[in-house]
């Protein structure tokens, strides 16, 4: 009868799971943008976020009216599946608290979530999500809106692990532009593009700190830009070398071309999709006692992964061999 036992009855321990987010968040700031992804997303399904900038893409002078027409395409019928954040401007600029009280006010019911830039610590992101609690209370959202914090100043990586452990944090989004930029020279340019993004000593340090932080409290990593455009295919190794090497589980997107790249460079492979069907099978024969499949030792611990496997794989809208279908259906009871 324990043999019965399926995986997410069986493999409840271990630390809270990151939130199951689309692996790409898609950036863009002109309304004929975002309504161009809309309709992309519209089209494939909630493959991916999409994000309305208001930081980078509000005229200055037009925070406000820029931030309206956000709230009004989020709160639109062409927002399907409620898959539509923003980005604000920081802490200390003077529209930030505008920006909030118009996408709460107007949206906050469906607002996917907010992105703070520029964050430089964990006392930053708490007065953030003050504010950001604040203006629900005003607007009588009751719902918490989910925040993601660009982590993109050093003081931000020192305190990486604090910014993590605030309520209501969904994702913590290393910007590499700016984290390079914010060096003063002391890395070089070519360090915000591959290969030494990946490669640089601080940049290495910087991403493993904000991945890890990120990881060991149940929030999402997401690795920030490809500057090639032009060249989908370089999305898609700096997604793979984001998520195999640092742990990333999300990345963002700044062209539409981008999009599918990257959402399959995070989608686990074919043949690791088999051997954790393969496993996780022998495992219920074997009432999850250890066990050995292929020459190779099994126990908790690698079961515990091949069920992410799964779970990130049935996320993503991979095809899930027809044996593992029945687990996923009932952990969704």
């Amino acid at each position: 009868m324990s043999a019965r036992i399926a995986p997410h009855e069986a493999l409840h321990e271990g630390p809270a799971a990151p939130a199951a987010l689309p692996a790409c968040v898609h950036y863009a700031g002109a309304e004929r943008y975002l309504r161009k992804a809309l309709e992309l997303q519209a089209a494939t399904g909630p493959r991916f976020d999409i994000a309305g900038d208001c930081e980078d893409g509000a005229p200055v002078g037009g925070e406000r009216a820029h931030a309206q027409m956000i709230a009004s395409l989020i709160a639109s019928e062409a927002n399907r599946f409620d898959r539509f954040g923003a980005r604000v401007h920081d802490v200390l600029h003077p529209a930030t608290d505008a920006e909030i009280e118009t996408l709460v006010g107007g949206a906050g019911v469906r607002l996917a979530f907010l992105a703070l830039p520029k964050a430089r610590g964990a006392s930053d992101v708490a007065a953030f999500l003050a504010r950001v609690d604040a203006a629900r209370a005003r607007h009588g959202v009751r719902r918490r809106i989910p925040v993601s914090v660009l982590i993109e100043t050093p003081g931000a990586v020192r305190e990486a692990w604090a910014i993590a452990a605030l309520p209501g944090i969904l994702s913590l989004d290393f910007g590499t532009l700016d984290y390079v930029s914010a060096h003063h020279g002391a890395i070089p340019l070519a360090a915000m593009e591959s290969p030494a993004q990946f490669d640089h000593a601080l940049l290495r340090r910087a991403k493993a700190e904000v991945a890890a932080a990120a990881l060991a409290h149940g929030v999402v990593p997401a690795h920030g830009v490809t500057r090639a455009i032009d060249d989908p295919s370089q999305a898609h190794a700096d997604a793979r070398r984001a998520h195999d090497e640092f742990g990333f589980l999300r990345m963002w997107s700044i062209h539409p071309s981008q999009i599918e790249p990257i959402v399959s460079a995070f989608a686990p492979r074919a043949g690791e999709i088999a051997e954790a069907v393969a496993v996780l099978q022998a495992a219920m024969a074997a009432a999850w006692a250890p066990l050995a499949v292929g020459g190779k030792l099994h126990d908790r611990a690698s079961y515990r992964y091949f069920w992410s496997v799964l779970q990130r794989a049935h996320a993503m809208g991979a095809t899930i061999p027809d044996a593992a279908r029945p687990w996923h259906d009932r952990s969704a009871q």
